[in-house]
């Protein structure tokens, strides 16, 4: 059973962000405290990260992809009357 008493200050700002974060983890920050201190020493290192994924970052990501695969095929400076027209085209 623990007994070690570990204890340290932080600003009340980021300690709320952090418990908000936990709660939506689904967790308190204690546990979560004593989840990090675990891993840390299980393998010698920081060996994880836990994000909530941001909602518009998907739509994001997906629009950075579209403009890469248009670069990449040499089709990024095209016109919007060039685009209606390959889509006209594609709908025939």
């Amino acid at each position: 059973m623990a007994n070690a008493l570990v204890q340290f200050r932080m600003d009340d700002t980021s300690k709320i962000q952090a418990v908000n974060i936990c709660e939506q983890l689904g967790i308190d920050l204690p546990t979560y405290l004593r989840m990090c201190i675990s891993r840390l020493v299980a393998e010698n290192g920081i060996p994880f990260s836990m994000k909530i994924e941001n909602r518009g970052s998907r739509a994001l990501n997906a629009m950075k992809e579209a403009s890469r695969i248009a670069r990449d095929t040499g089709i990024a400076d095209m016109t919007l009357d060039e685009i209606n027209a390959e889509i006209a085209e594609a709908r025939k």
